[in-house]
């Protein structure tokens, strides 16, 4: 039924989790006056977060068929744009709002409420016809990503001596893309800064076509992505040197990104909601909905759920920010 059908990586690793992140229990475990809601509900941002808010989306129509949701891949930048103009109610984020972006929302008189509702790890991928990259440093991939790299850092052989005299062609995501910003923080040192000189999308599934087509591809991009391509593609281990786990190069999952091993590379993913929006009674139902049955998707999906007492402080959180709107 869903669009977007991702079998996980972690069947195994899920089991463990499989008492947290709540249950998928649609009209029983959200509110009970809101029987027959309609309206709409405008959905944009991340790219990363968008499999998991289209999930929650389907789920819900079916106990909510007169409210329709619609969702927008802008990334997470762009969708704040909208965010900020009061064109959306929720926008999907895979990193914190700027000071910028609330400035904009404050411009509008709109407040924001920011929840986690789940975690993620990013993959580094490259095309399965590439046999030298079985692993690959913090500072191997910052030395392929910073902006001092353009027109310097071309062979892989420039990398380690090793691999070949070959071009790198490398993919990753979008300037407007949370990921782009949190991929060149984590791995350059500083947000939405690496060289210019390479495929860029907002929409992961550009990407996966490309690293999928080349042999010579490097990209990067949420786990679900290459879980839902895993036959395209080839994750490659990331070893943080500068970590004290010591163990070396770490592929993700939900151990290594529940116990921060895979390092720099795990994060928290969001949703804002609009205090204006807030106050309609099917965006409460729904974000009610997404934070009961979210822990749940997000895992089917392909992502790391939080735990049931994590979603409850969210919905907690969502709760009084919804009461404070009504003084």
């Amino acid at each position: 039924m869903r669009i977007i059908k991702i079998a996980t990586l972690f069947v195994g690793s899920a089991l463990m989790f499989s008492a947290c992140g709540g249950s998928k229990d649609s009209k029983s475990e959200g509110n009970t006056d809101t029987e027959n809601l309609v309206g709409e509900i405008k959905i944009d941002g991340s790219s990363t977060v968008y499999p998991i808010s289209e999930a929650v989306a389907e789920e819900f129509k079916v106990g909510y068929p007169d409210v329709k949701v619609t969702i927008g891949l802008s990334g997470t930048g762009g969708g704040f744009k909208k965010f900020g103009r009061g064109e959306t109610d929720i926008n999907d984020a895979s990193r914190p709002i700027t000071k910028k972006e609330d400035s904009l929302c404050k411009a509008s008189n709109i407040t924001s409420l920011e929840m986690k509702v789940a975690f993620d790890g990013m993959a580094v991928v490259v095309n399965p016809q590439n046999t030298w990259v079985n692993d690959i440093t913090v500072t191997e991939l910052k030395k392929i990503w910073e902006p001092e790299a353009q027109g310097k850092i071309k062979f892989w052989n420039q990398i380690r001596p090793e691999w070949p005299k070959e071009e790198i062609h490398l993919f990753g995501a979008g300037v407007e893309s949370g990921t782009y910003d949190y991929f060149t923080e984590a791995i350059v040192g500083k947000s939405h800064s690496s060289r210019g000189d390479y495929t860029a999308s907002e929409d992961d599934n550009v990407l996966v076509q490309g690293i999928s087509t080349d042999k010579l591809a490097l990209g990067f991009f949420g786990i679900a992505y290459f879980e839902e391509n895993k036959d395209k593609l080839k994750v490659v281990p990331v070893d943080d040197q500068n970590d004290e786990n010591g163990k070396g190069p770490i592929l993700p999952s939900i151990e290594t990104v529940k116990n921060k091993t895979y390092s720099p590379l795990s994060r928290p993913l969001f949703i804002y909601v609009n205090s204006t929006a807030a106050k309609r009674k099917e965006v409460q139902a729904f974000v009610d909905f997404y934070l009961t049955n979210g822990g749940a998707l997000s895992q089917e999906v392909g992502y790391i759920s939080m735990t049931d007492e994590e979603y409850k402080a969210e919905k907690s959180k969502f709760d009084e920010f919804v009461k404070s709107l009504s003084k």
